[in-house]
Order: structure tokens, then C-alpha cells, then sequence
């Protein structure tokens, strides 16, 4: 706090030699911020590689150079107060926001930019990609980073990114992947790791970091925990007690009773978040393609929006409504008759030999219960048995990477506000895999996809073009998905929580910072 003088000489001698304010401290004793998650909250401690869940808590301990902005569909600044970029495209240089430090107590610069970033690269892992265009990083002073690069992308969206755009202090200790493993952050964001308990319901916990450099000034929630729970109607029930301050998701019954509970707020809105049902084209009986269709046209897309009664819409193409590279008239329809005939011509149905197929989903999901559940029923009839099992989301994503299911069932959302990453990380070829859960291994769209990054630049008519190609080419060529549904975001929070608003670029995150707790 600023010390009262009496004399303005001395007021005048105190402004000229001092040096500028601290932010205010964060505040104490309030209440928690509790945020209920269905799935385990931390599935990689270094943001250089994190790619998953942790992103809901990431988002709040770690920050990026640029934001994007829902309303103005824009990025905005954060750590960076202003970019600009040469006339060809392949020249930016950021101004950085003075006198920004890390949780480690360093200060963060243009040498900490460039370092984060180039160690982020240097991993070739997680959500990397997205630096690929970027051929040096260069320090012109304390508060100026410049990137060449190799061909022209949109580098202040790129820095906005979800995940791979994070910047950290590389210098938190020597060893920083075991820093990282141990619970630990070197981010710059509003919190910092308290406590971190791997497994437990209460998983994780954040407390504010006083010298964050967006000031202390108002109320805020000056602890911020992340509880797991994957039972909805539990859920539900923690948040009437006032053990939980947000819930992520509940199913539509609870919703509507949630709509009409006094003392609770709800928030529904689109969001850019994909149901996909991705499918084995690499082993199993889903390596041939007239079984991959099969199942792709035995999905009651309709039925489904019907069944979630608010909680999903109609997905066209790949690509979600509202970004580069959707692909409108393209929403999926059930079609029961060329199921059974492409069954029959690939040797099974109801007078063939018996098809079993091994489906996993995230545990506490009910949307994912209830379409596994009409699948079931659906197929049985034709003499095909899918045996679902919903798993924690980290047991899944390990057991995907090793091809362990025939269909693997999860949500995708972009690492940054574009298409590109619905098809670059999910249908791309990737060697071991890591997202590209259906092991696609085709060249071609491998190249197609390649040129997409410049030509949303360069010709963005040719990249829509490049968007409808590939899009043809992974769900009627190859077959190598179905996509049941757009989720409509669906929040249940407590009505003391002001300021929240959902931004369909981060998904699932609460930007706890931004929200003022009141009585």
C-alpha cells in the first residue's frame, strides 16, 4: 500500500525515486472457489508437453502472450500488450507487459519468452505443432521478442493457444521435467500450486499468487480447488450443499432442475467441443473399412440430439460452425439398411459370424453411457455385441495409445480458436500416436493437411477448399470416424459467482481470477 504523506514536496520526491506500485495482495479467508470435474484433472505437469485435461487448471496458473476474445472473435492482449507483423506475414515482434514475475520470483522478459517457447519446440510432442513455423526467436531488448518464420500463420492466434503457448520459467530448477512431475508450476498466472494429490477426489489445489501482475484490487477467490467426481447426481448434490462452487457438466435431467433452483446459476451456450467416435483402422475387425462404415451409419444421430434434450446439436463435417474450415450440409444420418448390408458383405451380420467390438469411454459421462447404450441396442439385432466400458480419463488415453479398443470415445476441442487441430492432431499421421486414436496412416492427407497452416494465410479460399477435401476424405473415404454431436455447454454454479462467462476456445475453464464472489 502507498503511504500518506503530508508534505507534497515529500509526495513529489516519492513518486520521482520510487519505484512503481506493487499490485495489492491477494485477499484471505474467503471461501474456496470448488470446481467439480467427472475426470482426473492432471494428466501432464510440464506445459510443454501438457495436451488433456489439465488445461482447466493451466489456464489459471500459466499465461500466454495473446487471449482470443469470444465477443470480438479477436485475439487481445495478456503478456503481450501489442504485436505487429510484416507485410508478408512471416515477421512478428511482441511488446511484453512490464514488470510481470514468475511464481519462482523471476522476472519474466523477452529472454524468458524465447527460452519457454524454444523448449516447448524443442519437445516435438503435445501440441508443439503449433511453433512449427517459427525458424528463430530473437531478443531485441528486455521487453521486445520478434519471430521469423518460415512461412506465413497467424502468430498472434497461434500464441493464444490453449496448450504449447504457455510461458514458464525455464530456470525454476535444474532438472525442470522433474520440478514439473512433482506437483510444481513456474507460471506466471493469478495461482499457484498449493497442493497436488494424484488420484484423490480432491486433486488439486491453487492459492493466489500475491505479486500477480493483474492486481489484488476487488474481491476475488484467494484459493481455487478441483475436486473429481464422476457420479452427476453426486455432483448435484455437493453443489446444493455448498461444497462446490461449479459444476462442469450435468446430465439434461439435472440441468432443468438446476434452471429452477433457487441460489443456483446456470450457463448454456455453444462451445466448439466435437463428440467423436474414433475408430481402430490400423487392427481389429475396424481395420476393414465396410465395418468402419457399418458402425458409422448405425448411429441414431437423431435420436441422440432428441435424448440430450439441450445438451448437444448437429455436427456438419469436421470442423464446428464459426471456424476455419467447416463444412455446412454435411450433418450425419442413421441409416440402418446399409449397415446391415455392408456387415454382410464384410462376412458378419445376423447370417454371418458374430462381430464383438470393444468401446471406451470417460467414466461419469452420461451422455457417452447413453449412446453407447443405443449403439448396443441398435446392433444387437444384427448379431454385433459392443462391450463399452467407461474408464478414467487417463487410463483411456493410455490404453488408446497402445490400441487397445476397437472404437475410442472422447470430446475434441481446437488448441487454438481454428480447425486446424480437429484434423492435424486427430487425423494426421502420428508415430507413437498420441490423439490420432483411429492410427490413420495416409500420406495424402497427411500432405493435404500440411499445406493448410500458410493458406489460411495466404489463400484463404484455397484452405477452405483443402478443409473440404480432407474432410471428404476422413469421414467417407476412409471412414475413420463418426461424429454424433456438437456439446452445448451446460454449467450449474453457485448464484453468489459473478462474471462468468464461457469462452469456447478454452474449453471447460473457469478463468477464476475474473469472477467476483459476492454475498
Amino acid at each position: 500500500m502507498r503511504r500518506r504523506l503530508v508534505a507534497a514536496a515529500a509526495l513529489v520526491l516519492l513518486v520521482a525515486c520510487s519505484p512503481p506500485p506493487e499490485p495489492p495482495r491477494a485477499p484471505v479467508g474467503e471461501a474456496p472457489f470448488v470446481y467439480v470435474k467427472n475426470l482426473d484433472v492432471i494428466t501432464e505437469w510440464d506445459p510443454s508437453v501438457s495436451y488433456s485435461n489439465e488445461i482447466i487448471a493451466f489456464q489459471n496458473i500459466y499465461e500466454t502472450l495473446t487471449f482470443w476474445n469470444p465477443v470480438t472473435k479477436k485475439t487481445t492482449p495478456r503478456l503481450a500488450t501489442s504485436w505487429r507483423a510484416s507485410a508478408d506475414g512471416r515477421t512478428w515482434t511482441f511488446q511484453l507487459r512490464p514488470g510481470v514475475t514468475f511464481h519462482t520470483g523471476r522476472q519474466l522478459d523477452a529472454e524468458a519468452v524465447k527460452a519457454s517457447i524454444e523448449r516447448t519446440m524443442a519437445a516435438k510432442t503435445g501440441a508443439s505443432y503449433i511453433w512449427d513455423a517459427v525458424s528463430s526467436i530473437r531478443v531485441e531488448g528486455p521487453g521486445t521478442v520478434t519471430f521469423a518464420l518460415k512461412y506465413p500463420v497467424p502468430l498472434d492466434l497461434v500464441a493464444s493457444a490453449g496448450y504449447a503457448a504457455y510461458i514458464y520459467d525455464t530456470k525454476a530448477a535444474p532438472d525442470l521435467g522433474k520440478w514439473f512431475n512433482e506437483g510444481r508450476d513456474a507460471g506466471s498466472g493469478p495461482y499457484t500450486v498449493a497442493k497436488w494429490q494424484k488420484g484423490k477426489e480432491e486433486e488439486l489445489t491453487l492459492t493466489a499468487y500475491d505479486e500477480y501482475w493483474g492486481g489484488w484490487n476487488k474481491p476475488h477467490y484467494n484459493t481455487v480447488k478441483y475436486r473429481v467426481v464422476p457420479d452427476p447426481d453426486r455432483a448435484w448434490r455437493i453443489l446444493l450443499r455448498g461444497e462446490a462452487t461449479f459444476v462442469a457438466r450435468l446430465n439434461p435431467r439435472l440441468f432443468a432442475r438446476a434452471a429452477v433452483t433457487p441460489g443456483v446459476r446456470t450457463s448454456e451456450r455453444p462451445s466448439f467441443q466435437t463428440a467423436m467416435l474414433l475408430f481402430n483402422t490400423a487392427s481389429g475387425p475396424m481395420k476393414d473399412v465396410r465395418v468402419r462404415r457399418a458402425i458409422q451409419k448405425a448411429v441414431d444421430y437423431q435420436g441422440l440430439i432428441r435424448d440430450l434434450k439441450g445438451a448437444g446439436s448437429p455436427v456438419s463435417g469436421v470442423v464446428p460452425e464459426g471456424l476455419m474450415g467447416h463444412v455446412p450440409g454435411r450433418a450425419p444420418r442413421q441409416d440402418l439398411a446399409a449397415t446391415a448390408r455392408l456387415l454382410r458383405r464384410a462376412g458378419y451380420g445376423p447370417e454371418g459370424r458374430p462381430l464383438r467390438l470393444r468401446l471406451t469411454y470417460g467414466e461419469g459421462d452420461t451422455d457417452w453411457r447413453l449412446l453407447a447404450t443405443k449403439l448396443e441396442a441398435t446392433l444387437k439385432p444384427l448379431n454385433v455385441t459392443i462391450e463399452s466400458r467407461a474408464m478414467p480419463w487417463t487410463e483411456q488415453w493410455e490404453l488408446g495409445k497402445k490400441r487397445g479398443q476397437d472404437i475410442f470415445v472422447m470430446y475434441w476441442w481446437p488448441d487454438y480458436a481454428d480447425g486446424y487441430s480437429y484434423f492435424g492432431t486427430v487425423f494426421h499421421s502420428w508415430d507413437p500416436p498420441e490423439f490420432n486414436l483411429t492410427y490413420l496412416n495416409d500420406q495424402g492427407l497427411d500432405t493435404l493437411l500440411d499445406t493448410v497452416p500458410e493458406l489460411t494465410v495466404t489463400d484463404k479460399q484455397s484452405a477452405q477448399r483443402a478443409y473440404e477435401q480432407a474432410t471428404r476424405r476422413v469421414l467417407d473415404q476412409r471412414a475413420a470416424a463418426a461424429l454424433p454431436w456438437m456439446v452445448n455447454y451446460q454449467r450449474a454454479y453457485q448464484g453468489s459467482v459473478q462474471g462468468y462467462v464461457d469462452n469456447p476456445a478454452y474449453s471447460d475453464v473457469v478463468f477464476v481470477h475474473e469472477l467476483r464472489p459476492s454475498g
